[in-house]
C-alpha cells in the first residue's frame, strides 16, 4: 500500500514538473496514470483539470473539476476549477453559481472572487441592449431587398457572404465579430438609406508591441486605383462628433507611431482620450508607445486603466485580452516573470490566441530557469554530498543517490558529485544511468581521472571491452601511474584474449565498428595490411585512420604481429 502511495506521489510530481515546463500532454499522461492507481484523490483530478484547460480541452477540464468537487465538496479550489472551465465553455450563469458556492467555503478566496466578477460581467454584457443595426438581418425580407439593391446585389452572388448574413440573422450578436467585412457596412447603410463608405485601412487593432520596422507595409510596386479618401464622418453614422474627432486623433497617433514619432503619437492619443474617454483602444495604443519608450511602469498603469474603461463600457473581450497581454509583455521586460505569467493567463481566459499561448510557454520556461538558478547553493550542496558519502560507506546506495541528486541540484557544475552518483548506480547495476553521469562528469572536468576510470568499469561491466579500454586509456594519458586504469586496461585485454569469438560477436554489434568495416577505404587498407604489413606504418601517420585501426585492435577483430 505504501509503495502504491509513493508511486502516486511520484507520478503527481512528474505531472507538476511537466505543467511547469509547458509539456501539457505529458502532464495529463502522468496525472492519468496516478488516477488509475488512486481514483479517490481529488488533487489529481484538480491538477488534470488545470492541464486540460491549458490545452483548450474545456469539456474534459469541466468533467475532472466536477469529479474534484464530488470527491471533496468542502475544498474551495475544486469550485474554482469548475467555475473556470464553465467560463471557458461560455456557461456564464452556471459559472457564477459555482463561484458563489465556493465563496461560501472561503469568502476571501481571490480566485473565486475574480471568477465571480468575471461571470457577472459576461452576463451583463450578454444582456446589454444591442445596437439597432443588429436586428436588421433578422427580417428574412431584407435578404431579398439586398439582392435587388444596386449597391449590394453583387455581394449576394457570393455564397459565403450569403451564409454569413444567414448566420447573423440567426445569431445577431455575430455582427460585431463579422464587421471586418466592409460589405456588411454597405448593407447596413443601404437598409438605412444612407451613403456610407467603409474605411480602406483599419489599423485600430495594430500590434504596437512589434517595432514599426518589423510590420508589413504596402508593396511599392502596387498602385491602387485612384479614389477619393473616405471621410471619417461618413464611416460611423452612429458616432457623436466628439467620437469622430477622437477617431481622427487616433489615426494621426497611429501614423506618428509608425514613424517612431512617439511624443507626437502620445499627444494625439491623449487628445483622443479627452474627446472619448469610453474607448479603451486609445489607451491600449498609448500603452504601446510607453512600451516602445521602455517606460514599462507607465505601460502597465495605462493598460490597467484600459481594462477598467473596457469593463465599464462592455468592450470586446478580445480588446481586454490585448490589454492583458501588453501588461504581461511589460512585466516580462521588467523580468518580473511571475506577474507576466499571471497576465498572460488572464489574457487567455478572455481570448485564446496562439501568440499569447506561446508567450505564456516561454515565460514559464524563464520562471523554471530562474527557480533553478535561485536554488543553487554550493555550501548546501557540499552538505548533501557529505550525507551521500556517509550512506555510500554504509552501503545504502538508494539513499546515497537521493542526497547526491540534491547536491547536484544545489551545484550542477561539480563534476565530482556526478562521479559519486555514478559509483552508486554501478553498485545497483544501473549501468545506463551510471554511464550518463560519467559522461556529464567528464564534460564538466575533462581531466578528471576518476571519471574515466568509473566509465571504464561500467563499460567493462557491460562487456564492452573495446570502449572500456578507450576510457581507461584516457585516464592513463592523464595519469600514467593510475593503477586502477592500468589494471582495468589489462583486465579488458585478458577478457578479449580469453574468449576472442565472443568478443568479436560483441564487436560486430558495435555501430562504430560496423561503420568502420563498411568504409571502402578502410577495407582496402585492411587488405593491404595482410599482404604488406610494412604499409601499416604509413597509414598510422594519418590520425583518423590510426584511431579506426586502434578501435579494431581493441575490439579484437584484428591483431598486429
Amino acid at each position: 500500500m505504501a509503495d502504491n502511495a509513493a508511486k502516486v506521489q511520484q507520478l503527481k510530481e512528474q505531472g507538476n514538473a511537466c505543467m511547469e515546463a509547458g509539456k501539457l500532454d505529458e502532464a495529463v499522461q502522468h496525472y492519468t496514470s496516478a488516477i488509475q492507481l488512486d481514483d479517490k484523490n481529488h488533487v489529481l483530478f484538480s491538477n488534470r483539470s488545470a492541464a486540460y484547460a491549458k490545452l483548450g480541452k474545456y469539456t474534459d477540464a469541466l468533467e475532472d473539476a466536477e469529479t474534484t468537487v464530488t470527491l471533496k465538496s468542502d475544498w474551495p479550489k475544486g469550485y474554482s476549477r469548475k467555475g473556470t472551465a464553465l467560463l471557458y465553455l461560455q456557461r456564464n450563469q452556471a459559472a457564477l453559481e459555482t463561484f458563489q458556492k465556493g465563496l461560501t467555503l472561503d469568502a476571501n478566496n481571490q480566485q473565486l472572487k475574480e471568477g465571480l466578477t468575471e461571470s457577472k460581467r459576461r452576463l451583463q454584457q450578454a444582456s446589454a441592449p444591442k445596437h439597432p443595426s443588429m436586428s436588421f438581418f433578422q427580417d428574412p425580407s431584407v435578404l431579398d431587398a439586398l439582392r435587388t439593391n444596386p449597391r449590394t446585389k453583387e455581394f449576394m452572388k457570393d455564397p459565403e457572404f450569403c451564409k454569413t448574413l444567414e448566420d447573423i440573422r440567426k445569431s445577431p450578436e455575430l455582427l460585431r465579430e463579422k464587421m471586418h467585412d466592409k460589405r456588411l457596412l454597405t448593407c447596413i447603410s443601404a437598409m438605412m438609406g444612407l451613403d456610407v463608405i467603409g474605411p480602406d485601412d483599419d489599423i485600430s487593432d495594430m500590434d504596437a508591441d512589434t517595432p514599426p520596422a518589423a510590420r508589413s507595409s504596402p508593396s511599392k510596386h502596387t498602385t491602387p486605383p485612384p479614389r477619393a479618401p473616405p471621410k471619417l464622418e461618413e464611416m460611423d453614422v452612429d458616432k457623436t462628433p466628439e467620437q469622430i474627432s477622437a477617431m481622427k486623433e487616433k489615426e494621426l497617433g497611429n501614423a506618428a507611431y509608425k514613424k517612431k514619432e512617439f511624443e507626437a503619437a502620445l499627444s494625439h492619443y491623449n487628445k483622443a482620450i479627452e474627446l472619448d474617454p469610453t474607448d479603451m483602444t486609445f489607451l491600449i495604443n498609448k500603452a504601446a508607445v510607453f512600451f516602445e519608450q521602455q517606460n514599462y511602469q507607465e505601460c502597465i498603469a495605462t493598460c490597467e486603466k484600459a481594462v477598467e474603461v473596457g469593463r465599464e463600457n462592455r468592450a470586446d473581450f478580445k480588446l481586454i485580452a490585448k490589454a492583458f497581454t501588453r501588461t504581461g509583455n511589460a512585466h516580462k521586460a521588467l523580468k518580473d516573470y511571475y506577474k507576466a505569467k499571471t497576465f498572460y493567463e488572464k489574457s487567455l481566459s478572455e481570448h485564446r490566441t496562439p501568440d499569447t499561448r506561446e508567450l505564456l510557454s516561454k515565460v514559464e520556461k524563464l520562471i523554471k530557469e530562474e527557480e533553478r538558478v535561485a536554488y543553487i547553493d554550493p555550501a548546501k550542496s557540499e552538505e548533501e554530498k557529505e550525507k551521500g558519502n556517509e550512506y555510500f560507506r554504509k552501503g545504502d546506495y538508494p539513499l546515497a543517490i537521493k542526497h547526491y541528486s540534491e547536491a547536484i541540484r544545489r551545484n550542477p557544475e561539480d563534476a565530482k558529485i556526478f562521479s559519486n552518483r555514478a559509483a552508486c548506480y554501478t553498485k545497483l547495476a544501473e549501468f545506463s544511468l551510471g554511464l550518463k553521469d560519467c559522461n556529464e562528469c567528464i564534460r564538466l572536468e575533462p581531466n578528471f581521472v576518476k571519471g574515466y576510470v568509473r566509465k571504464g568499469k561500467i563499460l567493462q561491466g557491460l562487456k564492452q571491452y573495446s570502449n572500456a579500454q578507450a576510457a581507461y586509456q584516457k585516464a592513463i594519458d592523464i595519469d600514467p601511474n593510475c593503477q586502477d586504469a592500468l589494471d582495468g586496461f589489462r583486465e579488458c585485454m585478458m577478457a578479449v584474449n580469453s574468449d576472442p569469438e565472443e568478443v568479436r560477436k560483441r564487436a560486430m554489434a558495435d555501430p562504430e565498428v560496423q561503420q568502420i568495416l563498411k568504409d571502402p577505404a578502410m577495407r582496402m587498407i585492411l587488405e593491404q595490411m595482410q599482404t604488406d604489413p610494412r604499409a601499416l606504418q604509413d597509414h598510422l601517420k594519418n590520425p583518423d585512420i590510426a584511431s579506426k585501426i586502434q578501435k579494431l585492435l581493441q575490439s579484437g577483430l584484428i591483431s598486429i604481429r
